[in-house]
């Protein structure tokens, strides 16, 4: 899927944060939806701005973003 129609960022919105085009709604925000329970049906009752299609560019461009990230596990031991 194509998430750039649907993904924008904007300097005085959010902080510059990427957005759901059209909304004030982070990527971050919607994920966090997700990662909190919330189904697709109740993220869209929810957020009528909101389409299937943008919650799918959501997911995308998070993936994307994510692809070529290098996650390093650190390990703290006990002083």
């Amino acid at each position: 899927m194509h998430w750039q129609p649907f993904i924008t960022t904007t300097a005085d919105i959010a902080g510059g944060k990427p957005i759901v085009q059209g909304t004030r709604l982070t990527v971050e925000f919607v994920l966090g939806l997700f990662a909190a329970g919330w189904t697709a049906a109740q993220v869209l009752e929810n957020y009528p701005t909101l389409t299937a299609d943008a919650l799918r560019a959501v997911f995308a461009y998070s993936a994307e973003v994510l692809h070529d990230e290098s996650l390093y596990s650190l390990r703290f031991d006990a002083a």
